[in-house]
């Protein structure tokens, strides 16, 4: 079956939406986690980042592809799971 052609910023949009669709949804499991929001947030975001590289491994996806694609979203959820890591050890509890 052929596949229509997507724009690239159209992908883009795509991949965007759907990140900030999954943060949302993780953010919404790390709140009932029993370990605090903070440690449950990051091991969500590190779950989701080798997930996406999976994904982007077995799509083929070139890394530094013109469109942004799973590799890019393993990059923020990656960004995202420092940087949750960095405040959970600067802010105290």
């Amino acid at each position: 079956m052929a596949q229509l052609p997507i724009s690239q910023e159209l992908r883009s949009t795509h991949v965007l939406l759907r990140f900030c669709l999954r943060v949302i949804i993780l953010i919404v499991f790390a709140a009932f986690g029993s370990i605090g929001f903070g440690a449950s947030l990051v091991a969500l975001l590190w779950m989701s980042a080798a997930l996406s590289a999976v994904i982007g491994a077995m799509r083929r996806e070139r890394p530094f592809d013109a469109a942004l694609n799973h590799w890019d979203e393993t990059v923020f959820y990656l960004a995202l799971c420092c940087l949750v890591s960095g405040l959970n050890q600067t802010v105290p509890v």
